[in-house]
């Protein structure tokens, strides 16, 4: 049995589960015509929205609502597109998009629509992606980097680079190609200036992506430490808002809570877990072990400990079964009860910060530290909203780069660690692209995008 194909007419609801004021069935395909005038006994005028009513196959009305047909090419995908925004009731749209399986199409698979649109030339990898990112933003200025991605601008700043490499690549092959031509050598300085400079504008882009990558996925805040120094309030005070239920009875946490909140546009997600200590309590016990896997997955840990007490010989405990890539953040709280005045200093073994969860004190020192430790660099508006696979070809072709610089003499390495950086750069957009690499990229889509 065939697998599905590039050239299938495809459908799917494209709004959010749930009930709403309007939904939205989406189809894409060549040649939508008869499709639509069995839907809906005519093809609506391009790029003209219409009333319509979208009819069952024995006539009758499914619902009324609103028909735009997209002729190709002008189209988000390229291809015919029929987008059919009725009733937003689960049950009407399903009925919308059963009647347009009945008429030949097939139920999209995620991100289908926006694959057609990067196979049909409609947009390039990183700005397909930059779709995905922009629905999945989790904050403003989150949402403002997609958009940049979206509209190109990342896609033209690899372009430039790659336009620069070829200049410099050109100069190089054909001292290799026509050796018995008229061609001067490469002015080795010219060269190693061209060089440099494309070497310093992908360090830039690199840490213009780094920023943007922070701004994608966030910072992943653990807050562990023992029974009643406050991680809870911590949490809610940090949150805004009562998440995690507070009590004097040691133990009360036995379950990570979990909230997202925004530091300078950064999304932070602070993770609360069961205080760690030795419990004859089966169900304490299983929250216990749970911290400590989630531990294994931060980026940084907020070993909180009552300022009253300090650092006991149970937190160093903690701290001595902790991964070997985090180093704590020990959070010094109730400074309301100690007396001791809010503070926060970076030493060899950490940042120490003293606040109270209880009145807020110390508290933006803390998410000042905290967009440290994620290595943001505030008020930047060119950023990038870069995804691993982005910074890993930026670093490769750093790295392809230094070795040019390195066998510039021979100019046959010189001009294959070259061509190797182009490729790096091209598979940035997609000129260079393996179908299992765009599997990966647009099965994390959400279906009918």
């Amino acid at each position: 049995m065939a697998g599905p194909s590039d050239s299938d007419v495809i459908a799917a609801v494209a709004t959010a589960p749930g009930r709403a004021g309007i939904g939205i069935v989406r189809v894409s395909g060549r040649k939508l015509e008869q499709l639509a005038s069995h839907l809906l006994a005519g093809v609506p005028p391009p790029r003209l929205a219409v009333r319509a009513t979208f009819r069952a196959a024995t006539g009758e009305p499914i619902d009324d609502g609103i028909a735009l047909f997209f002729p190709a090419p002008a189209s988000y995908t390229g291809e015919d597109v029929l987008e059919l925004q009725g009733h937003g009731g689960p049950v009407v749209l399903h009925m919308i998009l059963r009647r347009c399986l009945e008429l030949g199409a097939r139920l999209a698979e995620p991100g289908e629509f926006t694959r057609r649109a990067f196979l049909n030339d409609k947009l390039d990898l990183a700005q397909a992606e930059g779709v995905a990112d922009l629905i999945d933003a989790a904050t403003e200025a989150a949402a403002r980097c997609a958009l940049r991605s979206l509209r190109g601008e990342f896609s033209e700043v690899i372009g430039n680079l790659a336009k620069r490499l070829v200049e410099l690549r050109v100069l190089v092959e054909a001292t290799l190609d026509f050796p018995e031509e008229e061609i001067d050598q490469v002015d080795r300085d010219e060269a190693r200036g061209r060089l440099r400079h494309l070497q310093e504008d992908v360090g830039r882009s690199l840490a213009r992506g780094r920023q943007g990558s922070i701004l994608r996925s966030g910072l992943q805040v653990v807050l562990a430490g023992q029974p009643n120094v406050g991680k809870s309030s911590l949490l809610n005070r940090l949150a805004g808002e009562d998440l995690a239920i507070v009590t004097e009875i040691p133990g009360t946490t036995r379950d990570a809570v979990r909230q997202t909140i925004q530091v300078e546009g950064v999304p932070v997600n602070i993770i609360d877990t069961a205080g760690l200590r030795d419990t004859a309590d089966k169900v304490e016990a299983i929250g216990i072990a749970r911290t400590w896997e989630v531990i294994g997955q931060a980026d940084v840990l907020l070993l909180v400990v009552d300022a009253r007490t300090g650092v006991t010989a149970a937190d160093r405990r903690i701290v001595d079964r902790l991964p070997g890539k985090l180093k704590p953040v020990t959070v010094f709280n109730k400074i309301d009860l100690s007396g001791d005045r809010p503070q926060a200093e970076e030493g060899p073994h950490g940042w120490r910060i003293h606040v109270s969860a209880k009145t807020g004190e110390g508290l933006d020192a803390l998410r000042r530290a905290l967009l440290r430790l994620a290595g943001w660099q505030s008020g930047g508006e060119d950023m990038f909203m870069a995804r691993e696979r982005h910074l890993v070809s930026l670093e490769r072709v750093a790295q392809a780069l230094e070795r040019a610089g390195q066998t510039m003499p021979q100019s046959e390495l010189f001009a294959e660690e070259l061509r190797l950086a182009q490729r790096e750069l091209g598979s940035i957009t997609g000129e260079f692209s393996a179908d299992d690499l765009l599997g990966q990229i647009f099965e994390r889509f959400c279906v009918g995008k």
